[in-house]
């Protein structure tokens, strides 16, 4: 997020926009969105002239919209650098519209808006029946038949995506069983084929990508830059790059796989399938040995020496394990959003357990349950977790398991200061979209 030091973190509240009056000028208004630090709300209007279009407003400021009016706007996001951008089409074309300044190059359709952490924006496009990539308005010089599943780099210098690499007619029915399919980074393509490709992700310093693959009806394996591993398995999920960040000598791999060390070899751990059962598993070798009825979403830590993951220990059940340690505490429904405090020493995560939702941090579930939940937040130093949550038709801040005074018709994420004292909070109540900063002294 841009300059999150520097925001206003002064305790108040505030409007930054006034609704009643985009209610009165603009005859149809999507939902609103907000920057990261509360100061501006857009959304995507239609004007007097019938155009679709971006309204902004900040405190104090007149209501404003882009110059232009376009055929039809969706997909509205502020970037992580609080850049404004939308999907537009012009005439039939669609092109990336970010502050008002549209890209040249335009498509038949864009999908799958990305960015990277400082704002690079990548997106998916299709044009005359062949798909590409464009990173920053450059498109790809390779285009395809078909094309899904787009990331982006770390450093948003590169672009990575599931392709058909060997084109398929619709009556070759059993041509993608040969192997058609394959990687594409920055438009060109791993040299081995597979049957099917899910997933891709790039390595922490963008050099390398990994993607689960299929070479069979029944031979699953991870494949890293195009080579697979050794071992085969019945089934894969996600793979991830161990953090860069590690960077002790040697790899532990033993029964209760603790302490998970690395010394930048670029290594990628995965959830598989074998004998009928999911493990974690490192480099193509079984790493967490317990067996699970499923094990799914793993990831790790801030500094990489833990791995959590989403496991059912029983039929049925669901929970979180730590370094091969799953908690005792399990949910009969659906468990979801795990996140490490940014110290790495806290896992929470989101379950629902007949038909509500709830928080689970350190296996141990909040009191209160709701009808909705959003992924939690820690703050800086890991003592403090909140949630948005949504509760008989409106939504509030809970932290801690507590539910803060003050209720909304909408709001964004609530975030903390970096001095873990306050909270910022941005949300519609009635026609006012306001941002306030609470301090959290004595409320928890």
């Amino acid at each position: 997020m841009s300059d999150y030091e520097e925001w206003n973190w002064d305790i108040g509240k505030k409007q930054v926009a006034d609704l009643s009056g985009w209610q009165e000028q603009f005859p149809y208004i999507e939902e609103l969105r907000v920057s990261s630090d509360g100061e501006r709300v857009a959304a995507i209007v239609k004007n007097e002239d019938m155009e679709f279009t971006v309204c902004i407003q900040s405190e104090g400021e007149e209501l404003e919209t882009w110059e232009t009016g376009y055929d039809k706007a969706w997909n509205l996001q502020f970037g992580p650098d609080d850049r404004l951008s939308a999907l537009v089409s012009d005439t039939s074309e669609w092109k990336v519209c970010t502050d008002g300044e549209t890209w040249e190059n335009g498509y038949d359709f864009l999908w799958n808006m990305t960015f990277n952490t400082n704002g690079v924006i990548a997106v998916s496009a299709q044009k005359e029946l062949l798909y590409s990539v464009l990173n920053n308005d450059v498109p790809w010089e390779n285009e395809f038949s078909r094309l899904t599943g787009m990331v982006i780099s770390p450093d948003g210098q590169k672009t990575a995506a599931v392709v058909e690499s060997v084109p398929v007619l619709e009556s070759e029915i059993f041509k993608f069983r040969t192997g058609c399919y394959s990687v594409a980074v920055n438009g060109e393509t791993w040299e081995r084929n597979f049957m099917n490709v899910w997933n891709p992700v790039f390595s922490g310093d963008s050099n390398h990508v990994a993607a689960s693959v299929r070479t069979s009806y029944y031979d699953y394996y991870i494949a890293v830059d195009g080579k697979i591993w050794d071992t085969v398995f019945s089934s894969v999920w996600e793979p991830r790059f161990a953090p860069l960040t590690i960077t002790k000598a040697e790899t532990k791999v033993s029964s209760d796989a603790n302490n998970f060390t690395n010394a930048h070899n670029y290594s990628v751990t995965a959830p598989v399938k074998k004998g009928g059962k999911w493990f974690l598993a490192k480099d193509g070798e079984i790493f967490w040995d317990r067996p699970y009825f499923q094990l799914w979403h793993h990831l790790y830590s801030p500094d990489g020496s833990t791995i959590a993951a989403i496991v059912s220990t029983e039929f049925g059940r669901w929970t979180i394990a730590s370094d091969n340690t799953p908690w005792e505490l399990t949910f009969s429904d659906y468990v979801s959003d795990p996140i490490f405090s940014p110290d790495g020493k806290r896992v929470a995560c989101l379950f629902k357990e007949n038909g509500k939702w709830g928080v689970a941090v350190d296996g141990k579930a909040w009191d209160c349950q709701f009808d909705m939940v959003w992924q939690p937040i820690f703050s800086n130093n890991g003592l403090q977790l909140a949630v948005k949550i949504k509760k008989d038709g409106n939504y509030y801040i809970a932290i801690n398991g507590s539910i803060l005074d003050g209720k909304y018709e909408d709001m964004a994420n609530p975030l903390f200061s970096p001095d873990n004292s306050s909270m910022l909070i941005r949300g519609r109540q009635g026609d006012s979209y306001n941002r306030e900063v609470i301090s959290l002294k004595g409320r928890i």
